[in-house]
């Protein structure tokens, strides 16, 4: 079983979504366990204090280093610890499969300005981001990197081929798909896909892909 824990100052905003689809699937089918863990209780001040003003001026508040070395020692948390951070690394399809791999993630949430460079340095054991742009908080990223690891354990999908066939499994982008009607307002599904020619469609499915990754990747021209 994955242990998934999550420390954050609002632990509500994981209620809902890890309660709903495939998270919950997989936390019913034993593949995962969830723990959500609000920061705040490792204060200890009546206002339950998690920030302050940043060393050297300047705008915004800093989260204490404090309540998230605590938090994660009550947790006795183990290696990954992943600070969500727009100075980390990007998220990729190799992070989600080598946390479904493992047996506990902890995934910490900051908020405000920053957060205490020391937590980085001497407590996550990494930083990731979901791309080169701001979030009010860790939250939302945790919820995606939770999302693409847990769809990958058993029991979470009840057709774990379909996961094999994603975009960026072990590979680029996916073909584009397809569902009836075979014609809808004068667009039409391309033929090969009507064929019933298996190997002609799977040929297809891999050359569609390719072409999509390189155009993204701007190996390829739009035709624009």
């Amino acid at each position: 079983m994955l242990q998934v824990n999550v420390v954050t100052i609002f632990p509500q905003f994981f209620e809902g979504p890890l309660g709903l689809s495939i998270p919950a699937r997989a936390a019913a089918a034993g593949g995962v366990r969830y723990r959500v863990v609000d920061l705040r209780e490792f204060t200890h001040d009546r206002h339950r204090t998690v920030d302050d003003y940043p060393y050297g001026g300047g705008p915004g508040m800093v989260m204490k280093p404090g309540p998230f070395f605590e938090a994660v020692e009550a947790l006795g948390a183990t290696s990954p610890i992943v600070l969500l951070s727009p100075r980390g690394r990007v998220f990729s399809q190799a992070d989600a499969v080598r946390f479904a791999a493992g047996s506990e993630v902890t995934f910490l949430c900051g908020h405000y300005k920053d957060v205490d460079q020391r937590v980085a340095e001497h407590l996550a054991t990494e930083e990731l981001s979901l791309g080169d742009f701001v979030l009010s908080g860790g939250e939302p990223a945790a919820l995606a990197m939770i999302d693409a690891t847990v769809r990958l354990l058993p029991g979470a999908m009840s057709d774990l081929d379909s996961a094999r066939t994603d975009s960026f499994w072990e590979r680029g982008l996916s073909a584009p798909s397809y569902t009836r009607p075979p014609e809808y307002r004068g667009h039409v599904v391309p033929d090969v896909l009507l064929s019933g020619d298996h190997k002609r469609i799977a040929r297809w499915r891999e050359e569609e892909g390719a072409r999509l990754t390189r155009l993204r990747d701007g190996d390829e021209p739009s035709g624009d």
